[in-house]
Parts: C-alpha cells; structure tokens; sequence
C-alpha cells in the first residue's frame, strides 16, 4: 500500500528523505504461515487472543470453495465466540468502515480475523483503528493522515487473493464515493497483521480478470519504489529479482491458472513486493497509485485494472526524466539487447516489452475500458494527490494529458 499525502495543499515531502541507502530501520512484525497446510497454524495462533473474533469476508466466495467452513472449524474448536462482518466490497467503503467500527467495539471484540484479499485485510486495519476512536475516522486517519491514540484491535488474516501485500503492511485504502476519493492511510507496524496465513490453493478460484489485476498490482508496487533515485542501491537489485521472478510465473499462471509453482511464486512476490522491504534506503514514486486510486474513486474499477491502464503513458512521461532507471530496468529485467542502440532507444524498448508482458497476461490498457469518460479528467486530476519522490513532480496539466494518453 502506498503511502498517502495529507489532504491539504502541500506534496508528501518526506518521500525524500533519503537518496542513498543509510538511516535505515525496518521492522516488519509480522508472522507469516506459507504452504499448503499452513491454515493448520490458524487454530496455534487463535490461543495468543480473548474469546470475541470478528471474521471479516467479502461476497460469500469463501462458502462457495470451502475456506470459511476449514476457518470456522478452527475457530469452533479454539472455543471462540464469532462475529460475522461480511459484506467487504473490492473497494471497501467509509460507511462499510463506520459500520464495522461499531460492531466490533459494540462486541468487544479481541480479533478481527480478515479472510479474503487486500480489500478484506485494507479494511479490518481500517477497522481495527476506528473501533475505539473517538473521532471520525475518515477525517482522522484519511484525510488528515493521522495516527491512532486509541486502543488498536489485534489483525490477524488468512489470505485468498494476492496483489496488494496488505498481509504483511500497515496499509490501509477506504473509499469515499460521496467525495470522489479513494484514499491509502500507512499506519505504523502496530496495525501490521499479527499473522498471516498463506495458502496458495486458496487463490486458485479467483476469476482471471481479478488474477491478473492482481498480477499488475504486484508489478506496480515494485515499479513505484524501483523507479526513484540515481544511486547504486541494493534495494533495487532485489526489485530486479522480484519483477524477474513475477514476470516469469505470471506467464505460467495466465495461462494455467492451477499451477502451483507459479501461483506460490506470485504470492510469495506480492507479499515481499510491499512489505516495506525494498522501500528501504530508497525515495519512492506512487504517482502511478495516486492516479490509479482517484479513477477508482470515479469508477469503482477493479485498483490493478487502474494501475495498467495509465502506468505506460505515466512512465513514458517520467522518460527522459529517469533515464538512467528506465535504461536499466530494460538490461536488467526485461532483457532489452543494448548493442547498437542510444540509451533512450534501450529504455523506450523495455517499456515496449512490458506492454507485451501485460497484454500477454491480459490486463486493461486504457482507461476507456474501465469507464472513464474525458469529463471526468480534472475531477480525478484533483483528487490525484502529487507526491514528490519519483524522478518528476507532475501538475494538474499533466495528470490531465496522462489521462487522455491513458484512453
């Protein structure tokens, strides 16, 4: 989840802090269960809290492929009283928030255990802060981007879709369609998951549209603190091997979407993509996430779908700025043969083969698909907070060019 500027009129300035890797300090609290049989660690885990559990879900698929019959049996045998809080949509809304903030303080609730993907497990954070928060938590946390004070309610979370790395982080996106904003709030490591179970089998009925969205949210996240910086830095070496890794395994999975090699290779990418790790040492972009999230805003449309749709018009805007990173990003990562070409012809080529890589696995290419309209252009430019740490501070003018070239 990236990380979210004030709503006020002023850029994230500490995007900046650092451009050469030092002053790091990275803490990730996180305890993670990977494999087929990790679920078996659910009921260990359920001994660490109180009786109450909240189990947060989406739709209702997990009834459908047998996830929430395996967890409720875990959470019958621990003995614990349940709270059902369904009904998290792909975009979970302030009211949706408000709503579980309640009924978790209203019950008391010692868990909120998070089934389902970066939505479900977004929310419960969201969650989690607002139960025993005084103020509206909204205007506290999203809009004003401060931290809680009050009481945090433990998050624990068994994962069904991967794409966001919202298992292992402190993110958390709450939109709000009476404003027209989609809004991330990165909380500190007390709001990072206390554990996570990942099972790779548990991805596998996930439709392919929303597979492959996930796919391309795993790339963006990695892109976005990738692309920032001039110095030798050996955060962007793991980036390299990560985007290498995913590139690979996502065409597998594409196409045979039961392949477990791929799909444990992906979900294991997407968790270590965004779980603060790479960012280290690094200044970061998120220019890419602040446009896609203020489509979302307008459309409602699926976040990865947003992110391919304007990542390519983005990052051939940044070019000649970042030159050297997309240069590259191009040897290193998408194979691009240097001999006999200038450095933009290498970096113009690698861009080129990721809009291969991305029409291979079939994500959105325009945002005409996803139900943008040009009347929409400078209501979603407004809502596009402008963050400072990629190789170019955008204006309005260039969000709204972007968007049009995104079309």
């Amino acid at each position: 989840m990236p990380l979210q500027p004030e709503r006020a009129d002023k850029s994230y300035n500490n995007l900046k802090q650092h451009t050469m890797l030092g002053n790091i300090k990275f803490h990730n609290p996180t305890k993670l269960y990977f494999g087929k049989d990790s679920l078996r660690y659910l009921a260990k885990e359920l001994q660490n809290y109180g009786p109450t559990v909240m189990l947060s879900y989406g739709g209702g698929s997990i009834k459908c492929n047998g996830i929430y019959d395996q967890v409720m049996q875990a959470l019958r045998e621990a003995g614990k009283t349940v709270i059902e809080d369904s009904g998290v949509t792909p975009n979970p809304t302030v009211e949706k928030l408000r709503e579980g903030a309640r009924r978790a303080r209203q019950n008391a609730v010692d868990l909120i255990l998070a089934v389902g993907g970066g939505s479900t497990i977004d929310y419960a954070k969201g969650v989690s802060a607002s139960a025993y928060c005084d103020e509206d938590p909204w205007e506290k946390y999203y809009v004003h981007q401060e931290n809680p004070t009050c009481k945090i309610i433990p998050v624990g979370n068994v994962l069904t879709m991967v794409g966001t790395g919202s298992e292992m982080n402190a993110g958390s996106v709450i939109t709000n369609h009476a404003v027209h904003l989609k809004i991330g709030k990165v909380f500190g490591t007390q709001l990072m998951p206390h554990f996570a179970i990942l099972n790779p089998e548990f991805t596998y009925s996930v439709p392919q549209y929303q597979m492959v969205a996930g796919f391309f949210d795993i790339m963006s996240h990695i892109l976005e603190q990738y692309c920032s910086g001039t110095d030798d830095n050996t955060s962007d070496y793991i980036a390299e091997g990560l985007m290498r890794s995913l590139i690979a395994s996502t065409r597998v999975a594409a196409k045979h979407p039961r392949d477990y090699e791929a799909r444990s290779n992906i979900m294991w990418t997407a968790t270590w993509a965004l779980n603060t790790l790479i960012k280290c040492g690094k200044t970061q972009d998120w220019m890419v996430h602040m446009i896609g999230q203020s489509v979302g805003a307008y459309t409602d449309a699926t976040h990865g779908m947003t992110l391919s749709a304007v990542s390519l018009p983005y990052y051939r805007h940044l070019l000649d700025a970042g030159l050297a990173k997309f240069r590259r990003l191009a040897v290193n990562v998408w194979n691009v043969v240097e001999e006999g070409k200038t450095d933009r012809q290498i970096a113009e080529e690698g861009l080129k083969a990721m809009e291969e890589w991305m029409k291979e696995i079939g994500v959105v290419l325009h945002l005409s698909e996803l139900g943008v309209k040009p009347e929409m252009f400078d209501g979603i430019a407004d809502g596009a907070f402008i963050c400072e740490g990629g190789y170019k501070k955008l204006d309005h003018a260039e969000i709204v060019q972007i968007l049009k070239e995104s079309m």
